[in-house]
């Protein structure tokens, strides 16, 4: 496999932003604004495939260094047992209670880097997320603009750093039980576990380190020697920009998609687990638990004290000589993390 240098600093999508939006502004038509061509994608179409991209390049970078860093011994570490699948998991309400990137602004707005009514404004969106169990794509454009102005001019060190601190203190104990089992599960069967979220990556990978999983795709803000431009690498990773960075991912490590699982709790994310072979809907909002039902798709229900829903066959998530011992695990019973 070809080496995958580390950017100097992580400088994901150095002076890519730019590019991009040149490059659009050069080709969507007048009067057309949405449509690069008259049978082409459209400009949200393309920087979801944007995001995506710069997503899977930043994820294995980030992985590469982390790698070289703990000075780790291929020669002496187990080899997966399972090269060809993966597990792909969403982050807000699949893995952790409620949004990421509010109990980051939380650990943020504790150390002065975000004002009274900032902060009064990402619990209102909190509150709706938590209620309704959906994203409002207005309040994620709104999140889109806040977390470039406050990242602009500050260092991807820096960032880390603040993620570390803050998971320790806030996130930690937001973590679901029944969804952590999960992933340790195709990690014991020697599958690669990734976190795919809108949080952006340095962030995410912060998650995906303290969980102890192969690493994680999430949004990438451009970066120029070690500091943030105060631009995106296409758009923020969402619905269909999901899709686009686990395809290319797999693409990359040679996974099978047909034998990869993908988890997540919205209906945002259908893209992501159409993808896959065995979609499973975790801790769902309304519409995709309909969707699950009528599609036959595994229901995980960790929000209450009963046992989780089983739709779909037994043995949709076998996993080849480890499935067996993950099919029970998964039919156990899993408390909520209140």
């Amino acid at each position: 496999m070809p080496e995958r240098p580390v950017p100097h600093g992580w400088g994901f999508g150095e002076n890519l932003a730019g590019r991009v939006s040149e490059t659009l502004a050069g080709l969507i038509r007048p009067g057309r604004p949405r449509l690069l061509s008259k049978f082409g994608p459209s400009e949200t179409e393309v920087r979801a495939n944007l995001a995506g991209q710069a997503s899977a390049d930043a994820a294995l970078a980030l992985q590469e260094a982390r790698t070289e860093a703990e000075s780790v011994d291929v020669s002496t570490t187990p080899v997966p047992q399972d090269l060809t699948a993966a597990a792909f998991f969403d982050v807000d309400n699949t893995m952790v209670q409620g949004a990421s990137i509010i109990h980051f602004a939380r650990g943020l707005a504790a150390r002065d880097y975000f004002t009274k009514s900032d902060l009064a404004e990402f619990a209102w969106q909190q509150v709706k997320f938590r209620v309704t169990g959906k994203e409002n794509s207005d309040d994620v454009a709104s999140g889109r603009e806040k977390a470039l102005s406050f990242v602009a001019g500050r260092s991807t060190a820096e960032l880390a750093r603040l993620g570390e601190e803050i998971y320790d203190e806030i996130i930690a104990d937001k973590i679901w039980p029944g969804t952590r089992a999960l992933a340790q599960m195709h990690l014991d069967a020697g599958q690669q576990v990734w976190l795919v979220t809108a949080t952006p990556v340095e962030l995410a990978n912060v998650i995906a380190e303290r969980l102890g999983l192969t690493g994680a795709l999430g949004t990438v803000a451009e970066s120029e020697d070690g500091v943030f431009t105060g631009r995106l690498v296409g758009d923020i990773l969402h619905g269909l920009g999901k899709a686009h960075a686990v395809r290319a991912l797999a693409i990359r490590e040679g996974l099978n998609l047909k034998r990869c699982t993908a988890y997540s709790d919205s209906h945002n994310d259908v893209p992501m687990l159409s993808l896959v072979g065995t979609p499973v809907a975790v801790n769902p909002d309304a519409d995709l638990r309909e969707l699950a039902k009528t599609r036959g798709w595994e229901i995980r229900d960790f929000r209450t004290a009963r046992k989780a829903a089983r739709i779909g066959v037994p043995t949709a998530l076998a996993l080849g000589a480890a499935g067996g011992a993950l099919a029970a695990a998964l039919g156990r019973r899993r408390d909520s993390a209140a």
